[in-house]
């Protein structure tokens, strides 16, 4: 693989656009060659809407949680509540 500066000098000595381009690209070509997973980096920008997306799904089982928690809560109480009530009346 060629160096950076091997790069700089031939784009610098290319005699035309289309050359520098090409040259572009096969470094490009051999970055991703010697890199495959390059490819797969994720960017800041995708990391943010990731870490967004998972704020919004932790919220909403958040919410699931505490209404299943208060549902189950109630029906606790009225379990208690029936007992003793049940207690009291043998007494």
């Amino acid at each position: 693989m060629t160096s950076v500066v091997e790069l700089y000098e031939q784009l610098a000595s290319a005699p035309d656009d289309k050359t520098r381009a090409r040259l572009i690209a096969e470094a490009f070509e051999r970055m991703e060659e010697r890199y495959p997973e390059v490819k797969d980096l994720a960017t800041q920008t995708h990391l943010r809407e990731t870490e967004l997306r998972l704020q919004k799904e932790i919220e909403q089982l958040r919410s699931s949680v505490l209404r299943w928690l208060a549902g189950l809560l109630a029906g606790q109480t009225a379990v208690i509540l029936a007992a003793i009530f049940a207690i009291a009346r043998m007494q």
